[in-house]
């Protein structure tokens, strides 16, 4: 049941609207909503704008705040998020430590799948917005902490790191993890993906980076192919302790 200060993503007619379940209105082309009548009801219920348009609530996934929710700057993508997660086995007993919060989103996407995210983010500001982020996601598992990566104490299964990455970090990373951990870097460019590399190939059993590739397939009257959008975005190393 959804309670009054609950995000919430309202779709119909080919609109979404990613709004807060309470006191309020919202104006749209497709009419006036009620916010207020929200509450109380459940993902999949629908509620009815003043010209009798229709909307369906959904409850958000971690899709829908990489789409919807604040950002402080450019997230990982959902495919990149799910590459750290598939190679690294993440699942419900790992401890999972990242590094550069920026948003949340990897966070959240990680506190779906995790026993515990503790998320490290040196720029205040940003740990400020992640932490909304997270509350909204309704992830009580997940620890937003405004600190530098280099004060990060404790063992974890996984770490994960996303930020401006220097060879101090690796090593950083290797002391927290448990034997047979994961450590899982992304860096958007080749020459940091060399300092990862260099810096884990003396500490790791194992060290392998992916490029991140992905190709959405598009379909018209005229046939099937793949887009023409851009289809890299970066670099994944992935290193076994």
């Amino acid at each position: 049941m959804i309670d009054a200060g609950d995000r919430v993503l309202l779709a119909g007619e080919g609109r979404e609207f990613w709004v807060k379940a309470g006191p309020g209105k919202l104006g749209t082309d497709k009419g006036q909503l009620d916010l207020e009548s929200i509450v109380g009801k459940c993902g999949g219920d629908i509620i009815t704008s003043h010209s009798g348009a229709e909307f369906t609530i959904r409850i958000p996934r971690p899709t829908d705040f990489f789409a919807f929710g604040k950002r402080s700057g450019a997230p990982m993508l959902p495919k990149d998020i799910g590459l750290v997660i598939a190679y690294t086995g993440m699942n419900h007993n790992d401890d999972v430590l990242d590094a550069g919060t920026g948003s949340g989103i990897a966070a959240i996407y990680f506190g779906g799948v995790a026993k515990t995210v503790k998320t490290y983010e040196i720029r205040p500001e940003f740990s400020a917005l992640a932490v909304k982020n997270i509350t909204e996601a309704k992830l009580p598992n997940v620890e937003a902490v405004a600190k530098d990566f280099l004060d990060a104490e404790g063992s974890y299964d996984v770490v994960h790191l996303d930020l401006q990455i220097q060879p101090e970090h690796v090593t950083h990373a290797f002391s927290l993890l448990r034997s047979g951990g994961y450590l899982a870097v992304y860096t958007p460019f080749l020459e940091q993906m060399a300092i990862v590399v260099d810096a884990a190939t003396p500490l790791f059993r194992e060290v392998h980076t992916h490029e991140l590739i992905e190709r959405e397939m598009t379909r018209s009257k005229r046939g099937t192919r793949p887009s023409t959008s851009v289809s890299h975005s970066g670099y994944v190393t992935i290193a076994r302790k």
